[in-house]
């Protein structure tokens, strides 16, 4: 398919800020989602049957997984691409469209002369010409997982997505693979549900401190909460944030109860629970 062949099919560029507001509309479309570039996003971006998707490298990271989805939509020929952290706001699709710089591509991206150094929009829109997406990938979900349980205390569950926080995670603290970044600069999009605390990934902290912003929109509802360094554990990946994370920054209510920055989250969690039993 070439270029002039896809403008005339009327392919689009859609910014999202987030990959799970992905709908039928955006099928065959080229999607700037504004989330992490980890497996789960791409998985996301190619059964919903985007031509071609930007995310967000979240800092790159441990394990570089804010990178891993690349190599895994080149596995169904689907063009994928990040933008630097640094260089526009995570959880922001219009902002990634407008300011993003790409930092990181796969093969099929760069077979439509799409490189690192572009703009995002000029990425986006040679990725109009990449062949319409003709393979679905099996499904996938992210999970929650039970991480810990100690008779008299809360329990502390995994969520590797903040969309996966549930009514019941009020009498919880959640440790959630999601970046720290509320949705499109909305501050109730920061947790769906009043957890007892929350922590997220730091991703990288980057453009206008973006992915810590979640924190003193949390504090605005007296939630404890606080971000792990994306270097010191997988973004996307609950119980690396768990059992890995090192705490680089926190809100003033959980400074309330003790915490501090150079934690681990499971020094975090201790923190939090010692401090509510206190309250």
């Amino acid at each position: 398919m070439t270029h002039s062949d896809s403008r005339d099919q009327g392919v689009g560029v859609h910014a999202l800020d987030s990959i799970t507001n992905l709908t039928d509309a955006h099928r065959g479309n080229v999607v700037v989602a504004a989330s992490h570039g980890a497996v789960y996003a791409a998985y996301v971006a190619a059964k919903g049957g985007a031509r071609a998707v930007i995310l967000n490298d979240a800092g790159v990271g441990k394990g570089s997984a804010g990178i891993s989805g690349l190599p895994y939509l080149d596995g169904y020929g689907i063009a994928g691409a990040t933008i630097s952290h640094m260089s526009a706001r995570i959880g922001d699709g219009g902002d990634m469209l407008a300011r993003g710089v790409i930092s990181h591509l796969n093969e099929a991206a760069k077979s439509l002369g799409c490189r690192p150094g572009q703009s995002c929009a000029e990425c986006a829109d040679l990725m109009k010409a990449a062949p319409s997406a003709t393979v679905s990938p099996p499904e996938q979900s992210e999970s929650r997982t039970l991480l810990r349980s100690e008779p008299g205390e809360p329990e502390v569950w995994g969520a590797d997505s903040a969309s996966l926080v549930m009514p019941e995670d009020c009498d919880h603290i959640v440790i959630t693979g999601s970046h720290g970044q509320v949705l499109g600069d909305k501050p109730e999009t920061a947790l769906k549900y009043d957890a007892l605390a929350a922590v997220f990934s730091d991703a990288g902290i980057g453009a206008d401190r973006a992915g810590i912003s979640r924190l003193p929109a949390l504090d605005t509802r007296n939630i404890p909460a606080a971000t792990v360094s994306v270097e010191s554990a997988r973004i996307g990946d609950s119980r690396s944030l768990y059992g890995e994370g090192r705490i680089s920054c926190v809100n003033e209510t959980a400074a309330r109860l003790g915490a501090k920055t150079g934690m681990t989250t499971r020094e975090f969690v201790d923190c939090i629970i010692a401090g509510l039993k206190r309250a």
